[in-house]
């Protein structure tokens, strides 16, 4: 047992460490904002391994991000670095892949299926579909017809139920849901025949697999007799759905935290009421993290105001309580006033400034929609302040990047036709080359040779005296076995970098920050896993000391800083239009106050408040949020 084990297990709180040792069945515990949730998920893992050093059970835990993952099992190697292999941490999405790569051929997956998370290349693979379908305007009706096709699968609806489901939309007539019907079968069959799954296909699939044998369930429950959930109130329905589908009628090992009132993503599926839902279900014990440790007392009581304004929230829950019990509560909070969204973008920006560059990292500005960070970011580079808006990046900017990447997709997968044409195109873009994937599928034909090989052969005979032969070069010599994926890959990114692009060093920072969170580190030498692993990585880079961080609010869940500026502050604003106009007591009103109370409790220091009179020439009246927190 290491001394960072007891003394962390030492430090918890009565409840915490009552939340930590619970063996009586499925827990809820409601984590409220820095209330210690991870410290909490990981402990209790911690406790389970230390506990069972002598059984070969393993620990499964689920959660909402690769860097959430990457955190618990960061904490978890240091509390029992003996034992972190018996656990499996990492998102719904990893998890489900690697159900499918181990157990999908039962309903007909491939093990070595790539992952389209792309909508580009999702549209891609529907357009092609529909050409084999000889619809008359593919393009164009693949863009009315994507949207449904993914409402569908994340509702859980097959091909066969689809067009009863599709019946139910308003404003269709039958031959256009008739079409939509089809789209989505054509759709499905293409996927099967390129052997690729959607990013909804994971969740879909895995739960159709445990809906449909029940031993596998049998089998996850055995392997992993605790499952341990973060973030439960962000599961949408095919989430929830497969979680039931795995854990049957009657297992009783899940162990949740959770909290309704950070329930901000219900445009993509979360539901407030999801919780009170799985309590029943479950027949789970409900425990309360009460205390906030992130907060000064000041910030606490005006979020805790705030909440109480929303009518759906779970019984008998009792007010946050902050552990900093401050005298100098005055200076926590201001709210500031402008003329106009311009002049707040200015001002904001002027306030940021104030503080010098030593604290700039310590910063984070948050809006409801990112147009209002965009103001704010022109103000900050015009006074040459390094700062940046952080949002989720399924794809890389650089064509060389997103070159090596398919380079490497190639080479797992050499008879890849689409990927065939993204490994030319994105050569041709940054080369002197003017490849033509056609030529190099019928010279692949004739020469009996991979396509990427082929390919190489007419890059060399393009470009005899080209530096970029050398990168080419990396990438045929890993294909031959004549160097390792590790060592292929850090140099082509080595001689990327030296390259004086701005794109190219962004992306090859987000690289190497996707390799250092790979918790697998088979995953570093086996070339499919590997990809597995980028694929299902967002792709933003790691930011540079001092940047102020600029995010909108549903990004910036799970995070804290120092000082946050929470922008907006005006009715049609923060609340959104939208939510207005659903009226005062809507579930979208009470969604936009959580979103308020999300961003205010972000902070841990500071906390700055700001609203214009005017956005886009409109007067707003101030947000009823400013008054609801006890601003007149």
């Amino acid at each position: 047992m290491s001394d960072s084990y007891q003394e962390t297990m030492n430090s918890l709180t009565l409840v915490q460490g009552q939340a930590v040792n619970w063996n009586n069945g499925s827990l809820v515990v409601i984590a409220g904002p820095g209330s210690g949730k991870t410290r909490v998920l990981t402990c209790r893992i911690a406790r389970i391994l230390h506990e069972s050093q002598r059984d070969s059970f393993r620990i499964l835990a689920l959660t909402f991000t690769n860097k959430a993952a990457t955190e618990m099992m960061s904490r978890v190697a240091h509390l029992v670095p003996e034992l972190q292999d018996r656990t499996t941490i990492g998102t719904f999405h990893s998890f489900s892949s690697s159900v499918l790569r181990q157990h999908g051929y039962h309903l007909g997956v491939n093990p070595d299926f790539v992952i389209y998370s792309q909508r580009s290349d999702r549209l891609a693979v529907l357009e092609d579909a529909l050409r084999r379908g000889r619809f008359a305007h593919p393009h164009s009706f693949s863009e009315q017809a994507l949207p449904l096709i993914d409402r569908l699968k994340s509702r859980l609806v097959d091909v066969d139920m689809a067009n009863s489901h599709i019946r139910d939309l308003n404003g269709l007539d039958r031959r256009s849901i008739d079409q939509f019907t089809l789209a989505y079968r054509l759709y499905e069959e293409e996927l099967r025949r390129i052997n690729a799954l959607d990013f909804n296909s994971l969740i879909f699939y895995t739960h159709k697999l445990f809906s449909t044998y029940p031993a596998f369930c049998e089998h996850y429950q055995l392997v992993y007799p605790h499952w341990l959930i973060d973030e439960f109130q962000d599961t949408n329905f095919a989430q929830y759905e497969m979680l039931r589908s795995m854990a049957g009628p009657r297992f009783q090992g899940i162990f949740a935290v959770a909290d309704d009132d950070q329930t901000i993503f219900e445009w993509n599926g979360a539901d407030v009421r999801r919780i009170q839902a799985f309590v029943q279900e479950f027949r789970c014990k409900v425990l309360q993290l009460p205390t906030n440790f992130r907060c000064p007392s000041s910030i606490v009581e005006v979020a805790n105001r705030l909440i109480a304004y929303n009518a759906h929230r779970l019984d008998q829950k009792e007010p946050a309580t902050s552990s900093r019990k401050d005298a100098e509560t005055d200076s926590r909070i201001e709210s500031v006033v402008f003329d106009t969204e311009h002049e707040e973008a200015i001002g904001v920006a002027k306030m940021i400034a104030r503080h010098g560059a030593s604290y700039l990292g310590n910063i984070l500005v948050l809006a409801r929609n990112k147009g209002l960070l965009l103001g704010v970011l022109d103000e900050l580079n015009s006074r040459r302040i390094r700062a940046a808006i952080l949002a989720r990046k399924n794809d890389f900017d650089s064509a060389q990047i997103r070159w090596l990447l398919a380079s490497l997709k190639q080479l797992n997968r050499p008879l890849d036709r689409r990927n065939m044409a993204v490994v030319t195109d994105t050569f041709n873009s940054f080369s002197s080359c003017n490849i033509d994937s056609e030529d190099i599928y019928f010279g692949s034909e004739f020469e009996r040779i991979n396509y990427i090989v082929e390919w190489a052969r007419c890059v060399r005979d393009m470009l005899t005296s080209s530096p970029f032969v050398e990168v080419v070069d990396l990438v045929i010599r890993l294909s031959s076995g004549q160097i390792g994926l590790s060592e292929c890959v850090q140099k082509v990114l080595t001689y990327f970098e030296s390259n004086d692009y701005e794109t190219v060093k962004s992306d090859v920072s987000a690289w190497r920050r996707i390799e250092s969170e790979i918790n697998d580190s088979t995953a570093l030498n086996s070339l499919d896993r590997y990809l597995q692993a980028l694929e299902l990585q967002s792709k933003e880079p790691v930011l540079e000391e001092g940047t102020v961080r600029l995010m909108t609010i549903h990004s910036a869940k799970g995070l804290e800083c120092e000082t946050v500026y929470l922008m907006g502050l005006a009715e049609d604003v923060l609340p959104s239009w939208h939510s207005v106009k659903k009226g005062d007591t809507s579930t979208a009103m009470e969604e936009e106050r959580r979103e308020c109370f999300v961003a205010v409790t972000r902070t841990r220091e500071h906390l700055v408040l700001s609203r214009a009179r005017c956005y886009r020439g409109w007067r707003k009246r101030p947000s009823r949020f400013l008054a609801e927190m006890g601003f007149k």
